[in-house]
């Protein structure tokens, strides 16, 4: 007799689609949860037998098979920042005895959740996510927590309350960014960001606004740009656009330092006299601050930290050293960075 093989292409992500439901609805009720309905879970168990769906380690064996892996799901791993970010949880992790698997999403919605269906079928323990610029909403990640895996949120963060979190004090940063570029007598200062719907570039702008405010400085929404992916070659974009309009800006603050590089560029190549003429301020403090000429003033962003507390914050929700049902919510400072492109007196 033939025995029968199985079908294991089937996942939980296809049971949620075909039966317009959450994947987290359909691990709940394969798993017989409390919380879902009769009616859904005899749906969810007769499509799961008539497709073959088998529990595997996406499911079953997440609860009794997880390797002392910690998955990681990042935006691009060649950006500094996220290179540094993922140093600090691979040491952290290293030295607590665990392996970590590394992802990046391109900044693409439909990426992440592909690594994050892959990350949980490789059996993780706990699971660092800094998300993608599209995300806009968080579904797929609910899935996570219902396997009893740690989820950590780093630097780009979910609008949501009650989630385990490691961050800085954005807007405070950007207000003092821009104060700086104040004090140092820019009158007419414009901002380049990223896409609002992302927590940290919406309190990046507050900050930044709130700091014209209190100086009373004129905020000009024609001066204050976004971009959906705000890289070098959006920086030199964006500078070409203000720098070229009929009242430039005698300041710049960018909420990354790729963009400012791109900045100063650009600036030089129009013959614009860093910082005498226009003062341009970064933020995150990378490599190339020192090397762009002049040096690039910048906020100084504690990556290695971030993912060194990741760690430490996911293996403690794991050896249940935070207290159960609690979440943690981990702030750290930053610092200003004066370089040569701001700093036109002593201040």
């Amino acid at each position: 007799m033939t025995k029968r093989k199985r079908s294991t292409g089937v996942t939980i992500y296809d049971l949620a689609a075909e039966l317009n439901v959450s994947p987290s609805t359909v691990s709940r009720a394969l798993n017989d949860h409390k919380g879902i309905g009769k009616k859904t879970k005899k749906a969810v168990k007769e499509l799961a037998k008539k497709r073959e769906y088998l529990p595997n380690n996406f499911a079953y064996s997440l609860r009794t098979k997880k390797s002392k892996t910690i998955g990681i799901l990042v935006s691009w791993i060649n950006r500094p920042f996220i290179s540094t970010l993922i140093s600090g949880i691979e040491r952290a992790a290293r030295e607590a005895g665990y392996h970590v698997i590394i992802t990046q999403t391109h900044d693409k919605l439909h990426v992440e959740i592909e690594n994050l269906r892959t990350l949980l079928e490789s059996g993780i323990s706990a699971l660092i996510v800094s998300l993608s610029m599209e995300t806009k909403k968080y579904d797929h990640f609910s899935i996570v927590p219902d396997n009893d895996i740690p989820i950590v949120y780093v630097d780009r963060i979910p609008k949501m309350k009650d989630i385990n979190k490691v961050h800085i004090n954005n807007f405070e940063a950007a207000f003092e960014a821009t104060e700086h570029l104040i004090e140092q007598g820019c009158k007419r200062i414009s901002h380049f960001g990223g896409s609002r719907h992302q927590l940290i570039y919406a309190e990046r702008r507050k900050g930044f606004i709130a700091a014209i405010e209190k100086h009373n400085c004129i905020v000009d929404e024609s001066i204050i740009l976004e971009s959906d992916n705000l890289s070098a070659e959006e920086g030199f974009r964006l500078a070409e656009t203000v720098l070229n309009s009929d009242n430039p800006p005698d300041g710049i603050f960018c909420a990354n330092d790729a963009a400012a590089v791109s900045a100063i560029r650009y600036a030089k190549a129009e013959g614009i006299k860093i910082p005498q003429e226009l003062a341009i301020m970064g933020f995150n403090n990378d490599p190339i601050c020192e090397i762009v000429e002049p040096q690039l003033s910048s906020v100084s962003h504690p990556a290695l930290e971030m993912g060194e507390v990741a760690v430490e914050q996911a293996l403690g929700i794991l050896n249940r050293s935070h207290r159960a049902g609690l979440s943690v919510d981990l702030t750290l400072g930053t610092s200003i960075i004066v370089r040569g492109s701001t700093k036109r007196n002593d201040k």
